[in-house]
């Protein structure tokens, strides 16, 4: 167990008490703290920030974003520490900064459509590229923290494996099933490979033929969580972030999980 905190980015819409629902469940799991960060991106650009004749200010209304999601935080696990902050700069630099230090980065993820979203939806992106730990893309619906199982994809890459481990430690936490789904392949068994990693063993082993991302997303309708790592081999190839791992944190019904590079490799992990 690590005995690192669990971080959660936070902006005051109404996605990301979901994620800071996911977040407590799991820093309690893992008897860890709870971190809520707010990245107050106005102060980047030159306007005024403090109260006024008409309004209270910019960062007072930061401020009140995080005394908000810590108030909410408390009210789903009181037993959590719990620290929440306000810190100047984007959410994909605060969040990064803030991953060194943390076993688990978790945020929102907004429905498609709103231009807003497109810069959830960039940091989603580059944090499960180069976080330096896991992290967790949770949907705003009402239904994060149920499901029968945990799902994840395996190609027998690096990132494949700490994938597994990860997926392997979260369903004994939350005594949930375990299901491991691999492509058949012509040039390997990845089934094989498998065999080699000891704690696999507890999983089921799922081999099939077809399309990576359609194989998991069809897997993953009744999972609280689906585990990928940020890029592999074969079936799952792709760039620093791969298709099927960028497929999966847009397309996925359930919160999704990513094993950036930097979290296996360590931090000379460009």
């Amino acid at each position: 167990m690590t005995a690192k905190k669990v971080v959660v980015g936070i902006d005051g819409e109404a996605d990301c008490e979901n994620a800071i629902r996911w977040g407590a469940a799991e820093a309690a799991a893992r008897g860890v703290g709870l971190q809520l960060v707010h990245a107050f991106v106005w102060a980047e650009f030159r306007v005024p920030l403090g109260p006024s004749d008409m309004a209270p200010g910019l960062r007072a209304a930061g401020d009140k974003i995080v005394a908000e999601a810590l108030d909410v935080a408390h009210s789903f696990d009181p037993g959590v520490p719990i620290t929440a902050e306000r810190v100047d700069g984007f959410p994909t630099p605060v969040l990064l900064a803030a991953s060194r230090d943390a076993g688990l980065i978790v945020i929102g993820s907004r429905a498609s459509g709103r231009a807003v979203s497109l810069l959830v939806g960039s940091t989603g992106l580059e944090l499960a590229a180069h976080a330096h730990c896991p992290v967790v893309v949770v949907r705003p619906s009402e239904d994060a923290l149920v499901g029968s199982q945990v799902v994840i994809g395996y190609d027998g890459s690096a990132a494949a494996d700490a994938a597994v481990d990860f997926g392997l430690e979260y369903a004994r936490r939350h005594e949930l099933v375990a299901r491991i789904v691999t492509v058949l392949a012509d040039d390997e068994d990845l089934t094989a490979a498998l065999r080699a990693h000891a704690d696999a063993r507890t999983a089921e082993v799922i081999e099939v033929p077809g399309h990576p991302s359609e194989l998991l997303l069809e897997w993953s309708t009744d999972a609280q969580l689906l585990v990928v790592g940020s890029r592999g081999r074969g079936g799952f190839a792709g760039l620093l972030l791969g298709s099927v791992s960028q497929t999966m944190l847009h397309q996925a019904p359930c919160p999704v999980a990513v094993i950036p590079r930097a979290a296996i490799e360590g931090p000379e992990a460009r």
